[in-house]
């Protein structure tokens, strides 16, 4: 090689390092400077143990543009800590996006590696009844001492000012914050800290319609196993947009009632065409049960657009949906949101000569309802409240797949406030039945020599269950709903397991029951003692094995809804075996918690019974304890050995 291609060749080598290599942190970079003393951190004495720590966080809101600007620093401190490099962002699907990601890692030297990959949407699980989706990307090279940080722009939907708030704690400590809210122009502003404010830190303040806070050390937030909505117990900071001032809450929810009423009247003040659409869907013999589930059915019929998938611009201004204006339109031109379909019914029933009323209700799966704070947002969905024979019966058509006088969880035992000309009366929606809601696992499975299972199972998914998977997997793929399944059915099982979906389950209908059936082939189930082998009692108990097994507890202990999930199995021993010992029946009953399981012989097969039943939402700190001590003698009965032995004709 010449002298001169060698120096060409050199000068390329040399090009490829400075364009390939990691770089040491630079002035006059966009991000944040980096000081020496966040690079050499290896602990932080406010939050001894951390295995991070967040060192910065910032959130600048602006209400006028609809959009959040979202900045994170981690430290790592070890190898655990580790797992925070799966940045988790997490956003409601259909409102709003999330733009311009930017993450870099930062080793203790001051190299810095950029994040070049994209990120994608995922289901996130933190524990036990807490879930949502994120984008999801993972941070490169990050090891013990690397500094993580990452922002990115929240696009919000023009309505969302509705639902503004900081979250001022988060699941690290967090060493120094600062949080900005830009007005919007179009409505009054008021905010509230119902959980109080970090110690030390200084009520927000207004700077020119922009509202700020700054906060430091503040504690890590600990997220545990079916605990109320995890946004409700932190630190934050609540915005409330209204034109109502009003600072006496009796007074202020008065005057919203009526406000509220007069806007429902205007939609569904339809009684001609409303009387013309109930004469097409009843008949005169029909009774006043057969009236209601017939005008149900037909809402639900109505094209539901809060149910469909997000649609991009094109496709929106393709299809060229007329706005909806009223209640006649949703019925004259087939479609509406769920909103709108609720009210629908209500002009409806109305028409058919029921007496029917609007009701706003405050869901309880993000937030908690407290009328002391005074934000009409927070009656974030309406229902109807009809009274038939003397009871009252509450429904929601718009929410798809709701079985007629079903509401979805979140709009059970909820506040709300039926509303009329003359104000409005307070209400809690109704609690379910456990009965009614929960799953139902059976199995019927040949046990071979090896100790292996093998056969079917059916899980039928009862009520609250069945509707949740359905609203769930609304917009997913059958391959999507198939891995759901599978993914579920295996973590009842405390095994590895394989699982075969093996029907076509119904996700589009509003039945009380969604039914899946499965193949399933579980390895090394039973094991050999000697001449006797010994299998679980309890097939399904994967569910149960690690819930509540802390010895402290700090939030109280919430379940989505009451329910009676049963299990009904039978084994089959392989030929030449029979069972020789049956652990005696277990029963457990706090009232709000029960518990049984009994095994039988039954034409030489193992039969197993079993029923864990939840009938409270909500109980207390206090009673950790006794939950604690509930669901470990749960394990213990199923951790139950039945004894086979070989049969003396084996012999």
């Amino acid at each position: 090689m010449s002298a001169s291609l060698r120096s060409l060749a050199f000068a390329l080598f040399v090009l490829f390092l400075v364009l390939t290599l990691p770089t040491p942190a630079r002035a006059g970079d966009d991000w944040l400077p980096i000081t020496p003393e966040e690079l050499r951190m290896t602990s932080e004495p406010k939050a001894p143990g951390a295995m991070a720590i967040y060192l910065y966080r910032q959130v600048d809101r602006n209400d006028v543009e609809n959009r959040e600007y979202n900045y994170a620093r981690i430290k790592i401190f070890t190898e655990e800590g580790r797992k925070y490099a799966d940045i988790e962002i997490p956003f409601v699907k259909g409102f709003g996006d999330i733009k311009n990601i930017q993450a870099r890692t930062i080793h203790p030297d001051g190299r810095i590696i950029d994040f070049n990959g994209k990120p994608y949407e995922k289901m996130v699980i933190k524990a036990k009844g807490i879930k949502f989706l994120s984008k999801t990307f993972t941070m490169p090279d990050v090891q013990p001492g690397s500094i993580i940080e990452y922002r990115y722009t929240r696009i919000n939907p023009e309505d969302w000012i509705l639902n503004a708030r900081w979250l001022l704690s988060e699941e690290l400590f967090t060493k120094r914050a600062k949080f900005s809210l830009h007005q919007s122009l179009s409505n009054g502003l008021q905010w509230s800290w119902p959980r109080g404010l970090p110690p030390g830190t200084n009520p927000p303040i207004m700077d020119h319609r922009t509202v700020r806070l700054e906060t430091q050390d503040v504690p890590a937030f600990q997220i545990e196993d079916y605990m109320p909505p995890p946004d409700q117990m932190k630190y934050r900071v609540e915005f409330m947009y209204t034109n109502n001032m009003e600072k006496d809450p009796d007074k202020f929810w008065k005057e919203e009632a009526k406000r509220l009423y007069r806007s429902v009247e205007a939609f569904t003040d339809k009684r001609k065409s409303m009387e013309q659409a109930v004469a097409q869907i009843v008949s005169p013999s029909d009774t006043p049960e057969q009236k209601l589930q017939k005008i149900y059915a037909r809402c639900q019929k109505i094209r539901n657009t809060t149910f469909e998938r997000e649609k991009s611009q094109q496709e929106t201004d393709r299809e060229k949906l007329k706005e909806i204006q009223n209640v006649e339109d949703i019925w004259k031109h087939g479609y509406g949101s769920g909103y709108g379909i609720t009210w629908l019914f209500l002009a409806l029933t109305r028409a058919a000569g029921f007496d029917a009323s609007p009701v706003f209700v405050s869901t309880r799966d993000t937030h908690f309802f407290n009328p002391k704070v005074m934000n009409t947002n927070d009656l974030n969905t309406n229902v109807v409240l009809v009274k038939m024979d003397g009871k009252d019966f509450y429904f929601d058509p718009g929410v798809a797949f709701a079985p007629f006088g079903m509401l979805p969880w979140s709009e059970t035992d909820a506040s709300g406030m039926r509303v009329d000309k003359d104000g409005g009366t307070w209400i809690i929606t109704p609690v379910p039945d456990p009965a009614s809601s929960g799953i139902n696992r059976q199995a019927s499975l040949q046990l071979d020599d090896s100790g292996s299972l093998d056969g079917t199972a059916i899980l039928t998914f009862n009520g609250l269950s069945a509707l949740g998977r359905r609203i769930d997997e609304h917009d997913a793929d059958d391959v999507d709903r198939t891995k759901f399944l599978e993914d579920e059915i295996k973590a009842y099982v405390p095994v590895s397991m394989e699982a075969e979906l093996t029907n076509k389950p119904d996700w589009s209908s509003s039945a009380t029951t969604l039914v899946a059936e499965f193949h399933v082939k579980v390895p090394g189930w039973a094991s050999a003692a000697g001449r006797r082998t010994l299998v679980p009692a309890e097939l399904f108990g994967g569910g149960e094995k690690h819930v509540f097994e802390g010895s402290n507890r700090v939030h109280p202990i919430y379940f989505n809804y009451p329910f009676s999930d049963t299990d009904d199995v039978t084994i089959t021993p392989p030929l030449g075996w029979q069972l020789s010992e049956l652990p005696q029946p277990q029963n457990g009953d706090l009232k709000v918690l029960a518990y049984s399981i009994s095994m039988e012989k039954k034409e030489g097969a193992l039969h197993v019974s079993r029923r864990l039943m939840v009938k409270a939402e909500m109980l207390a700190v206090k009673d950790y304890a006794t939950v604690r001590r509930f669901f470990g003698n749960v394990r213990s009965a199923d951790d139950q050995q039945v004894v086979l032995s070989a049969s003396v004709s084996s012999n």
